[in-house]
């Protein structure tokens, strides 16, 4: 199963999805989601603001931020790889990253392809 991570910057809730300027990335990233876990994908989302031990916890993140400041958030991982950082998916890479994670989680058995679990 492979295992997308998002760190975000600090936002006012857990998706940034509240107050009264919605990032339109950020709504199309929150209707990627759950597609993705609903076909295989672990996804992984910490926010700077509430969960800030999920960035210094991770070797990878903890680097990149003191290296590279706030500007290396948010933060894209599949299976640990920097995938993106510094601005959330445009349309074409939000469909590289389905790409990425699901494709990679079908599992060729008997000569058909299944879903992992």
């Amino acid at each position: 199963m492979k295992t997308l991570q998002i760190y975000d910057p600090p936002m006012c809730c857990s998706t940034g999805l509240c107050g009264t300027e919605i990032d339109p990335a950020l709504v199309r990233l929150a209707a990627l989601l759950p597609q993705l876990s609903q076909q295989g994908v672990r996804v992984e989302r910490y926010n700077l603001g509430q969960q800030p031990m999920a960035f210094v916890q991770n070797a990878q993140v903890k680097s990149l931020l003191d290296t590279e400041g706030m500007a290396a958030l948010p933060l894209f991982l599949i299976d640990g790889a920097v995938h993106l950082k510094g601005r959330y998916p445009t349309d074409a890479e939000r469909e590289s990253l389905t790409a990425a994670t699901v494709a990679a989680t079908a599992e060729t058995v008997g000569g058909k392809s299944q879903v992992a679990p």
